[in-house]
């Protein structure tokens, strides 16, 4: 087999990118629209699996394209059969994570968009090695491509549901890759998705959050917050320094305004850390009168970063006392934690082998 980094890679181009393709093949404008279902929702791996394309076409295509289509490196399974989580390689030996939930109202998938992070937020895996590199749009959407098509043909036809930018990666820092990946998702010939089915965690990048509300695509936004405070929140997550917390707030409340899309608020809680009656107190001041919601997350340890999950009990006060004042909150339920479903855990478990 050819290399594949000496032809161009056609997966997660858009029908016209597709159709431009084609011209010098003197292919028809139509055969664009067949390809694009072959490749996004027939789970075709190679040009010779295209049975209503000519063989000789076939052959013209195959000698000058490829699908870059991921494989996986390692899969685990949950015990409860509830979540499956991949670990998918590309082409040039990148991997990243993708987690598949199946939820009461339809299977989620959480995709990365960047191969490692380089945000150094304190609690988290993905950050651990640096960041490798960006995701391209077809790679993000070969993630969402692969699960579906593991659905389809292992589940009796389910599909995926819902999809969350919230794997390894900072979003909003691969901003156009991850548009193309969102408008393509939206499209009828790839998977048809709803943007109000689509959500994209941020930890925060100011000028993109602005940016992504004026794109005219209603889909949710969640804000990594995890302290109620400038000092606080500086410690846990080093681009509060660059992107202080009132001008996060600001974005986020610009977003919900523009939208008319509720806005998360992602809250890990880490004991002794983020989790008491002053912190509490300063959250509730500080999202008074927005509309917002807390997502409150018992931490998923990761050794080496030392910090520890609260008690019940102190999960249980947290999220009564912003209940009782007028907060908007949920106690994320937890999933795959016997499979190491929390961002990079699975990546880095590869990398020290």
């Amino acid at each position: 087999m050819e290399p594949l980094q000496d032809k161009q890679d056609i997966f997660g181009l858009t029908l016209e990118k597709l159709q431009e393709t084609l011209r010098p093949f003197a292919a028809p404008a139509y055969r664009a629209k067949q390809i694009a279902e072959w490749l996004y929702k027939r789970g075709a791996v190679s040009f010779a699996d295209m049975t209503n394309l000519p063989k000789k076409l076939r052959l013209e295509l195959t000698d000058a394209l490829c699908i870059g289509r991921p494989k996986t490196k390692d899969r685990l399974d949950s015990a409860d059969g509830h979540t499956t989580k991949f670990l998918l390689e590309f082409a040039d030996g990148t991997a990243v994570e993708t987690v598949l939930m199946r939820q009461p109202y339809g299977n989620s998938i959480c995709v990365s968009t960047q191969a490692g992070c380089n945000m150094g937020c304190a609690f988290c895996a993905s950050t651990l090695h640096g960041m490798a590199r960006n995701l391209t749009a077809g790679e993000i959407l070969a993630q969402a491509i692969a699960i579906n098509d593991m659905l389809r043909t292992e589940e009796h036809g389910e599909k995926v549901d819902t999809v969350v930018i919230m794997g390894s990666g900072e979003p909003l820092m691969n901003y156009d890759n991850v548009l193309g990946f969102i408008r393509l998702l939206h499209e009828d010939y790839v998977l048809g998705l709803s943007y109000r089915n689509i959500t994209l965690s941020t930890s925060g990048i100011v000028p993109q959050m602005h940016k992504l509300a004026e794109e005219g695509i209603p889909i949710s936004l969640s804000v990594s917050l995890h302290a109620p405070n400038q000092e606080l929140r500086s410690e846990l997550m080093p681009i509060n320094r660059k992107y202080p917390l009132k001008d996060v707030i600001e974005a986020a409340r610009h977003y919900a305004e523009v939208t008319k899309r509720r806005v998360t608020y992602e809250y890990i809680l880490i004991d002794q850390v983020n989790d008491g009656e002053e912190q509490a107190r300063e959250l509730v001041a500080l999202l008074r009168g927005q509309l917002a919601s807390v997502n409150l997350i018992p931490i998923n340890p990761v050794a080496e970063r030392h910090l520890l999950r609260p008690s019940a009990a102190r999960i249980e006060w947290f999220a009564k006392y912003l209940t009782a004042h007028h907060l908007n909150v949920t106690v994320r339920r937890e999933m795959g934690t016997d499979i190491q479903a929390a961002c990079g855990q699975l990546r880095n478990k590869h990398l020290a082998d």
